[in-house]
């Protein structure tokens, strides 16, 4: 079978396209940070940048569950453990707080580091789990 220059380009066309829907399917909070992030900053040569500055004040650990956290650790994507819900907490706790911070901290099985929360200070990722693990 004989393809014209034609029918060629719109099969890899076709194909590109399909290509590109497959890898938008990934949906985890990972994948569309990594696909939404900034790729660097603009500075006009001439004017002068803002200046670099470091969080004056600290969220609170609800603030940064519901911007940050919310959307895994509500339905127990990927093995989350839920929100208020003892049972899903109780191994985790058992392995005291310096683990349970530097597994939240550095990232651990499913869970990205700081949860995708790159700005959130160390204090805001343990206030965020200490919000996470009280009872409803």
């Amino acid at each position: 079978m004989d393809l014209s220059l034609r029918q060629w380009l719109v099969s890899i066309a076709v194909g590109v396209g399909f290509s590109n829907i497959a890898m938008a399917t990934d949906m985890s909070a990972t994948a569309i940070y990594d696909r939404i992030k900034p790729t660097g900053n603009i500075h006009i040569e001439g004017s002068t940048p803002p200046p670099v500055t470091a969080a004056t004040s600290i969220r609170t650990g609800q603030a940064i569950y519901d911007q940050y956290c919310a959307s895994c650790h509500n339905s127990g994507l990927m093995g989350a453990p839920q929100k208020g819900n003892a049972d899903d907490w109780a191994a985790r706790i058992s392995q005291g707080d310096a683990v349970l911070a530097k597994h939240a901290i550095e990232g651990f099985n499913a869970m990205p580091a700081k949860g995708a929360c790159m700005d959130c200070s160390d204090e805001e990722i343990i206030a965020a789990i200490n919000y996470m693990i009280k009872p409803n």
